[in-house]
C-alpha cells in the first residue's frame, strides 16, 4: 500500500519554483489547494537574462520572471526572485560545453535538475525551514508503507518527464512535490485550468530546445566558445568524404548537416557513428551501423536502494523516447546494460534510466557502447 506525499494530511512549507510557464504555475495553484503554506519563487539563471531566449520560448528571461510573478500574485503566495546564475554556469552550461567537447552528448534539462532545482534550490530551501520543492514537472512520488520513497511515471505517459528526473536519489524524493503528476489530464485541460484560476500564462506556448542557446543554435554557441577546429569526415574504411569545423558541432545518430560531397556507394543516407576529440575526426556510415547491443554507463544514481542482483528491466534513453526492455547489473559501479533487441543511435553522454514497471529505478551516464555488427567504442 502506498500514500502520494501531494495529498499528505500535514501542511508542509513549500518552495514552488516558478518558471514562468504555465505548469509550475497551475502546480503552484494545485499545491496552495491543497492545503500547503506555499512561497513562489523565480530562478535567474543568467547573468544577463537579455542574453537568454526572448519571447516565450524559453524559462530564464526577465518576461519570464514577470510572468511568475504575475502569476504568484494571482494565486495569492509569496514571491521571490533567486539569483543561481553562477551556479547554473559552472553545473549546466559549462558541463554542457565540455561534454560536446569530449565528443559525448549531454542533457543540460537532467543536468538542471540534478544540480540546481533538487540540489542548490533544495539545499536552499531546507537551510530556509521548508519542507519541500514543488515543481510543474509531470512525474509522481509515492511514499511505501516501511517510509521509503519511489519516483514514477507520470499518470499520463505522453506528458511523462520522469526520465529527467531519474538523477533525483530517495533523500531529494523525500522533499520533492509534483502536483501535476497523479493527474490524467491533457495540456489543454492544464491551460483551461489555469485560465479558470485567472492565471495569463494560461496562454503562453510551452518551452522548447536548450534556454541558455538564445536563438537554438547549438552548433553555433558551441563554435563561439570552443572556436573553429576543422577537420575530416571519414567513411568506416578511415577515407576522407567531407570536412567539418568542429567535431563538437556532431552527435551520434545525426543526419542532417553533414556536408558530405558525393553520395554513398549504395546511394542511401549517412549517419554520424563515431565522434574522435583526439583527431578531430567523425566517422559516418550506414543507419544499421548505428545498432548498438550494449552498454556501460558511470555515476549511477539510484532513486531508492541500489539493486542487489542483476535483472531484467525496461529503459528509456532519451527524454521523449520509448522503452526497450534490458539485462541491467552492476559491476565495480558501473552499470552494464544488454539489450534484449538492437537499439539505434545511443550516444556517449546521454543518461540511461531504468524502469520496474512504472517505478523510476535510476539513472547513469552512457560511457561506452557496443555496436551489434562492431566493436565496442
Amino acid at each position: 500500500m502506498t500514500e502520494n506525499p501531494q495529498r499528505t494530511a500535514r501542511p508542509l512549507r513549500v518552495l514552488a519554483a516558478m518558471s514562468g510557464g504555465v505548469d509550475s504555475a497551475v502546480a503552484a495553484a494545485r499545491a496552495v489547494e491543497a492545503g500547503h503554506d506555499v512561497t513562489g519563487v523565480h530562478l535567474a539563471l543568467s547573468a544577463n537574462p537579455q542574453s537568454f531566449r526572448t519571447g516565450a520560448r524559453g524559462c530564464c528571461t526577465i518576461e519570464d520572471s514577470r510572468d511568475a510573478r504575475r502569476a504568484a500574485d494571482v494565486i495569492g503566495i509569496p514571491f521571490y526572485c533567486w539569483d543561481l546564475a553562477e551556479r547554473f554556469r559552472e553545473d549546466v552550461v559549462e558541463d554542457f560545453i565540455s561534454e560536446y567537447e569530449a565528443g559525448r552528448t549531454p542533457n543540460p534539462c537532467l543536468r538542471c535538475n540534478e544540480k540546481i532545482k533538487f540540489a542548490a534550490l533544495l539545499d536552499k530551501a531546507l537551510a530556509l525551514g521548508f519542507d519541500a520543492v514543488c515543481t510543474g514537472h509531470y512525474a509522481t512520488v509515492v511514499v511505501n508503507e516501511d517510509g521509503a520513497r519511489e519516483l514514477h511515471r507520470a499518470s499520463d505517459m505522453a506528458k511523462d518527464q520522469s526520465y529527467v528526473l531519474g538523477v533525483l536519489d530517495e533523500k531529494q524524493l523525500a522533499h520533492a512535490l509534483f502536483p501535476l503528476g497523479d493527474t490524467v489530464t491533457t495540456k489543454d485541460e492544464i491551460r483551461a485550468e489555469a485560465e479558470r484560476r485567472g492565471l495569463a500564462v494560461a496562454k503562453k506556448p510551452d518551452s522548447h530546445d536548450i534556454c541558455f542557446i538564445a536563438d537554438g543554435d547549438t552548433q553555433g554557441f558551441l563554435a563561439k566558445r570552443l572556436g573553429k577546429a576543422e577537420g575530416d569526415i571519414v567513411d568506416e574504411s578511415g577515407t576522407k568524404v567531407g570536412s567539418h569545423d568542429g567535431a563538437y558541432g556532431f552527435t551520434i545518430g545525426q543526419r542532417k548537416g553533414l556536408r558530405i560531397g558525393h553520395p554513398a556507394p549504395d546511394g542511401k543516407p549517412r549517419y554520424v557513428l563515431d565522434i574522435s576529440p583526439v583527431n578531430n575526426t567523425v566517422t559516418v556510415g550506414p543507419a544499421e551501423a548505428l545498432d548498438v547491443s550494449a552498454l556501460t554507463a558511470i555515476r549511477p544514481r539510484w532513486c531508492g536502494s541500489t539493486p542487489a542482483a542483476p535483472g531484467t528491466y525496461t529503459a528509456q534513453l532519451r527524454a521523449h523516447g520509448g522503452e526497450t526492455e534490458v539485462f541491467a547489473e552492476v559491476v565495480d559501479g558501473e552499470l552494464r546494460v544488454r539489450f534484449t533487441e538492437p537499439v539505434r543511435g545511443v550516444a556517449p553522454g546521454q543518461a540511461i534510466v531504468l524502469y520496474d514497471g512504472t517505478r523510476v529505478v535510476g539513472s547513469a551516464t552512457i560511457a561506452t557502447t557496443t555496436r551489434a555488427t562492431a566493436a565496442s567504442v
